[in-house]
């Protein structure tokens, strides 16, 4: 018995300690990813980085218009998404523990949550930008849209979930409708998740490459059309850091932390705002 009782203390600590090494590891990798970002991205940091349009080889400018070029892709992507997310969620908690159109939506919500966001970005490339034969911000902000929405379905029917039945009881008892319990009762009680939902899926789509290559692809100069090619930060960052020009180079680390702190920022505000629903809860 007392070497039995020997042999699982020496597993659990080995155990551990592997998982600790583990990580120890993660943490050193991320650190030394942020550290990196800010030794060559602070470089580049200054007012023209916010106040002047991407400049060519050898001038002096900044990243003002992929900045608002990413900003206004994602409001608009984010405006397109969450309601069809929220609404999607909303009927696979509230209205769909019957029948196979819950359980076939999250089958492809599923697919569509770990799908690479390339295939994205071709879908809507076959489908809107070959048919309007011009990249255009719209078709960007289609794509960054239906990478929101299976993030925003997965996380608004979780936090319903959460939201104890005799809630939902209580309101029917009262006389309320369907439509009055989950807008004034379920939504209500679980507002502070659907919004983790929200910022995370925008935490994911800021930093997207893949599908704005093939739909807003870029624009050097200055410009809000949305009709037309426009420029955003992570195309530009691919592109200037693939180029042979240090000053580019400097632009590119510069937006790549950027968004990393952006990033960063919008993933600590959520958990903090998860972290509350659970207590609530």
């Amino acid at each position: 018995m007392f070497s039995i009782y020997n042999r699982r203390r020496f597993i659990n600590k080995f155990n551990l300690l592997i998982a600790s090494l583990s990580m120890l590891l993660g943490l050193l990798a991320l650190g030394w990813i942020l550290f990196t970002l800010l030794d060559y991205g602070l470089h580049g940091v200054s007012i023209n980085m916010f106040t002047k349009s991407t400049p060519p080889p050898g001038s002096v400018g900044g990243l003002q218009n992929a900045i608002v070029g990413s900003l206004l892709m994602s409001i608009v992507g984010t405006m397109i998404g969450t309601p069809i997310g929220i609404l999607a969620g909303t009927y696979l908690a509230e209205f769909g523990q019957r029948g196979w159109l819950a359980p076939a939506t999250r089958f492809i919500n599923d697919i569509l949550l770990s799908a690479p966001s390339i295939v994205i970005g071709l879908f809507v490339y076959a489908a809107y930008v070959a048919t309007a034969h011009h990249f255009s911000g719209w078709a960007g902000s289609l794509a960054l849209a239906l990478l929101v929405i299976p993030v925003v379905v997965r996380t608004t029917e979780n936090m319903l979930n959460l939201v104890p039945n005799t809630l939902r009881e209580a309101a029917a008892a009262l006389g309320s409708p369907q439509w009055k319990i989950v807008t004034m009762v379920t939504w209500r009680a679980s507002k502070a998740g659907m919004l983790t939902g929200i910022l995370l899926a925008v935490a994911r789509i800021s930093g997207e490459t893949a599908p704005l290559l093939f739909t807003a692809l870029n624009n050097q100069f200055w410009s809000t059309n949305m009709n037309a090619p426009i420029a955003n930060l992570p195309v530009v960052i691919f592109q200037m850091a693939m180029s042979p020009y240090d000053d580019w180079h400097d632009l590119a680390w510069a937006g790549a932390l950027l968004i990393t702190l952006t990033v960063l920022g919008l993933s600590i505000l959520a958990r903090v705002l998860f972290k509350q629903e659970k207590s609530s809860h």
